[in-house]
């Protein structure tokens, strides 16, 4: 596995600096780029777009408008390993925004999050093992690929099919709390050989099937692990899928555009460092204000640790740009019709990285392959809140139990 790293002046954000210039590319710093009015606006407006591909991470906006010019310590360090959490679970029976209510309940399984060496490469994991599993579920995220945003939806699930099948998820490559790979950046297919290379690692000797479910580009990932080990993987579960590039979706192109510079992806991942580096209450605060009430208290967590890192976000930018000159291709239709019968589908009713027109070509292209739309008012970044993430490991589940178990 060959990674990247982009030629960049801004440190490590293990390395204690005093101010914040020195985060930014030096091209900030010189007499060539004044950094006017009509610079910052269409800094901020990039920003801005960048956010939607964030699953609205509108803190980066509100930073620049705090205008925090100093750099800040932690107050304390971040713990590089979490030890195993026990979870209070809840249980939907509808959302709060429709008139519904959550019910929350407490649950006596452990969810753990380990690190995991694949391929000499760090890998955050979070499993749930059931005592007599049916099934063995993978989760493959989207991008970010920070696997602690997924921590409800994993734990709802595991509840959800009855404690019947044990649950593992790992997260991409660098997009974790810590620098492992120091400052390396990968593409979206070496995430996926990542993928691969832990199913033959960790998986091998599973003595159940094993379900692939991902979210998301995790869906593309997900299916390629398919196409390319049939014989280990036994069904596939895309959840909002991105399969293709939009040409029509000017969110995307703006995206595109940004991954595509590097001046704009040192210049974010240091303005979202910044923030970073807030006490850890601090960042939580500003999230609260900025995303409102709906995101759980995982998800933002999961920000305020993971995603507000230099590394992270430069990995997550570098993976966009590959993911669009990806997906540019046709998707691979023909195997999809081949192994029908192995694969099934959930689209969002407004989704702007899995679109209805492509649940529509899914259907058109895949006859008698299963594919449903979400139409309840989830997003695609369903995770980050708890209705969310009860209703699509509800359809999850529900899924598995009429098709699988």
């Amino acid at each position: 596995m060959h990674a990247h790293r982009f030629d960049s002046v801004a440190p490590p954000l293990g390395d204690k600096a005093k101010h914040v210039a020195i985060l930014f590319p030096k091209a900030l710093q010189t007499d060539s780029l004044t950094f006017g009015g009509a610079h910052l606006f269409k800094l901020m407006v990039s920003i801005r777009y960048l956010n939607l591909y964030l699953g609205g991470v509108n803190v980066i906006y509100e930073l620049i408008n705090f205008n925090i010019a100093m750099y800040i310590n932690h107050s304390q360090p971040l713990a590089s390993i979490t030890p195993p959490i026990r979870y209070s679970s809840a249980i939907a029976s509808n959302s709060s925004q429709m008139g519904h209510q959550l019910i929350s309940q407490k649950s006596d399984f452990v969810s753990s999050f380990r690190l995991c060496n694949v391929s000499g490469r760090k890998s955050e994991v979070v499993e749930i093992h059931a005592k007599n599993p049916k099934l063995h579920l993978l989760f493959v995220p989207g991008n970010p690929g920070v696997i602690s945003f997924y921590t409800d939806f994993l734990e709802s699930l595991y509840e959800q099919m009855g404690e019947a099948a044990s649950i593992t998820a790992i997260g991409h490559i660098s997009h974790s709390e810590k620098d492992w790979e120091q400052g390396k950046v990968f593409t979206l297919k070496e995430q996926t050989d990542h993928k691969i290379n832990f199913i033959h690692q960790e998986l091998q000797d599973l003595e159940v099937p094993l379900v692939l479910v991902g979210h998301s580009v995790g869906s593309f990932i997900s299916l390629e692990i398919f196409r390319r080990i049939p014989d280990k993987v036994a069904y596939v579960i895309s959840l909002y899928p991105f399969l293709a590039v939009d040409p029509k979706s000017q969110q995307q192109y703006i995206i595109k555009k940004i991954s595509r510079s590097r001046l704009l992806i040192n210049l974010i991942s240091a303005t979202v460092a910044l923030l970073g580096y807030l006490p850890i209450s601090a960042s939580r605060f500003i999230a609260k204000i900025s995303l409102g009430k709906s995101w759980s208290t995982t998800a933002i967590d999961a920000l305020c640790k993971s995603v507000l890192k230099y590394h992270t976000m430069c990995n997550v930018l570098y993976m966009a740009m590959t993911e669009f000159e990806e997906l540019v291709k046709v998707p691979d239709w023909e195997f999809m019709r081949e192994q029908r019968n192995r694969i099934a589908f959930l689209y969002g009713d407004d989704d702007h990285w899995g679109p209805l027109y492509m649940h529509d070509e899914v259907v058109k292209q895949v006859p008698d392959v299963v594919v449903e739309v979400e139409r309840e008012g989830h997003t695609h970044s369903f995770s980050c809140t708890m209705a969310g993430s009860i209703w699509v490991a509800r359809h999850v589940a529900t899924l598995i139990n009429k098709t699988i178990v």
